[in-house]
């Protein structure tokens, strides 16, 4: 019984790690990537369910025996459960939206408040491997149980796609679509605790290309394009977006890389080279921004999730930093 609980504890900590890294790849791209990392992170899911009957043996042999930090323990298997069942919730679509949290919301956020527990648990509670824990077979198993879990999580798919559960629509990134075309249906967000500034039309100033651009010569502006704001709260919102071409902006700047700041002082850098590719509305679907959507100015980046969108930007500037010197999602 050791062995074999060693082996599930092992097993465990190697889907949880694995959920959760391909939860967080999702949540960084809105391409192909996002597809296939949420692939693995499903089956990973569907694999620590399967699981979850020999774990709870394990958990009250545990439990019998008392313990310091035990309440610590039973904390984060309590906040797995919550994350794994707001996440099929999610994905089935029988509750997206829970006042003005979303399901999503509760997946990321007990995950997250999850994961100290869990390197706690593991340092406190380490497992004792053995080399029989390793063999040959058990391996065979192991991946006999992973095939499995994916061939559940295909079934679920073609369930909730047989029965028209609201899953079915699903975006590839897990979104689900909300006022596309109609800018006034379209959820306001913003990445983590930024609040909605209180801007002023005729004192706003975006600094850009080395000069100071005022609200109206940049509303004077009509690039257009057609791009689909795919947030990681779990919507998504396809609209036409109006303003300029980062590339109009910044001339013939000099650097390797773009930093783009709101007035919040949140900020993303990018590559100089996809100035082209990038705009900094001031209209969506013909209407000025209204504040919650980024008034005087947002950037819109085609091909990449919400929090690469910045609103309320008051800077535009090139500089020799990599695009990549950065944290991989914003800190604040």
């Amino acid at each position: 019984m050791i062995a074999r609980g060693a082996t599930t504890n092992l097993a465990l900590l190697g889907l949880l790690a694995a959920a959760f890294l391909t939860g967080w790849l999702a949540f960084a791209f809105a391409t192909a990537p996002a597809r296939w990392s949420l692939v693995v992170h499903a089956a990973a899911g569907f694999a620590i369910l399967a699981l979850l009957p020999w774990k709870s043996m394990i958990a009250r042999r545990g439990l019998e025996r008392p313990r310091p930090g035990r309440w610590a323990s039973v904390l984060m298997g309590v906040l797995v459960l919550v994350s794994m069942g707001a996440g099929l919730l999610h994905s089935t679509g029988l509750l997206v939206d829970w006042g003005s949290l979303t399901a999503m919301d509760f997946h990321v956020g007990a995950a997250l408040a999850a994961v100290p527990l869990a390197i706690w648990h593991v340092a406190a509670r380490r497992v004792r491997v053995r080399p029989t824990d390793l063999s040959r077979r058990r391996l065979l198993r192991g991946g006999a149980a992973l095939a499995t879990a994916t061939a559940a999580y295909a079934a679920s798919e073609v369930v909730v796609r047989i029965t028209g559960l609201p899953g079915a629509t699903r975006r590839f990134t897990g979104s689900y679509e909300s006022g596309s075309f109609r800018p006034d249906l379209m959820p306001v967000s913003s990445w983590m605790f930024d609040a909605i500034p209180n801007m002023d039309q005729d004192a706003w100033r975006l600094r850009a290309g080395g000069r100071g651009w005022t609200y109206d010569e940049l509303f004077a502006f009509d690039d257009r394009v057609t791009a689909t704001l795919d947030c990681t709260g779990g919507f998504y919102s396809t609209q036409e977006w109006a303003g300029a071409r980062l590339d109009r902006l910044l001339g013939a700047a000099a650097g390797t890389s773009i930093r783009v700041t709101s007035s919040t002082g949140y900020g993303r850098r990018f590559p100089l080279e996809n100035a082209r590719s990038m705009f900094l509305a001031t209209r969506v679907g013909g209407q000025a921004l209204d504040a919650g959507h980024g008034f005087p100015a947002r950037l819109v980046v085609p091909d990449a999730r919400g929090f690469w969108w910045v609103k309320w930007v008051t800077s535009i500037e090139a500089d020799d930093l990599p695009h990549w010197w950065q944290s991989p999602f914003p800190l604040q």
